[in-house]
């Protein structure tokens, strides 16, 4: 039977599981639209305003507010206004995708995403 877990630095939460984890995280994501082909996310901001870049509309998410990003759904996010504070509930092979991606070049990322069931889209769609 597995024990309930909790960890903090004093400064932000990161609480691994099985079958999700959950980061508190400040910043934007990638500078381009990519897909988690199997892979659900979500953010709960806590702080600041982000900008999610969805297929063909824009969605603006405040403190308080939760977005759900369905696998197969083009995404990208970033700082909307002033520095953000966020929860971020991804599957552990979206956290391991993105502890690669953090010490891999940018140019590189294509074939990083693509070990991971997800993928770069160059145009967007």
């Amino acid at each position: 039977m597995s024990t309930a877990f909790y960890s903090t630095d004093q400064k932000r939460i990161h609480a691994p599981g099985n079958s999700f984890r959950i980061y508190e995280w400040s910043g934007g994501g990638p500078p381009y639209m990519h897909v988690h082909y199997e892979d659900d996310e979500a953010w709960h901001v806590l702080e600041g305003t982000m900008t999610f870049q969805l297929p063909g509309r824009q969605v603006e998410v405040g403190p308080g507010q939760t977005i759900h990003i369905p696998a197969g759904t083009p995404h990208t996010f970033d700082e909307a206004h002033g520095p953000t504070r966020y929860l971020m509930i991804l599957t552990p092979r979206l956290g391991e995708l993105i502890s690669e991606l953090h010490r891999t070049p940018l140019d590189q990322h294509g074939s990083v995403m693509e070990k991971y069931r997800s993928k770069l889209l160059a145009d967007g769609t």
